[in-house]
């Protein structure tokens, strides 16, 4: 689709890819370590999948969810896949902080509190895209 943001190269920080899909980190300022997994092919919803790609992808969103885990340390994961602006299957991997601005409610809801993030840093970044790979990998295998 021409018009479809996800359907060209991300132009977002790129953590890991495959033929099938992509994980790319959004560097949203107030959710460090935001991660997005974006399907490749242009598929609308999850059903529009065979069974097999349907697993495929939940095993990368958990392996990215897993990493992202070990690495940040956030206090609860929201995993969401919408796509009501962008009707292209992919999944939001969005760690979660008792202190940050939207917190206990959705990050896409009102604010509940003023919230000062620290970025994260090269090394975190390396560290969580060294992870990616390894879990991703590994659950593909498996």
């Amino acid at each position: 689709m021409r018009d479809c943001p996800l359907c060209v190269a991300t132009s977002q920080d790129l953590l890991w890819q495959d033929d099938f899909c992509r994980v790319v980190l959004l560097h949203d300022a107030d959710y460090p370590a935001y991660c997005r997994v974006e399907l490749l092919a242009h598929i609308k919803e999850m059903t529009d999948l065979p069974p097999a790609d349907r697993a495929r992808t939940m095993k990368v969103v958990f392996a990215v969810e897993s990493a992202v885990r070990e690495v940040i340390q956030p206090d609860k994961i929201n995993l969401a896949s919408l796509g009501n602006k962008t009707p292209h299957m992919h999944w939001h991997v969005l760690p979660r902080f008792e202190g940050d601005k939207h917190f206990p409610n959705s990050h896409w809801g009102e604010v509940v509190r003023d919230s000062e993030v620290q970025p994260l840093s090269k090394t975190l970044r390396d560290q969580l895209q060294k992870v990616v790979i390894e879990r991703v990998e590994c659950s593909l295998k498996s």
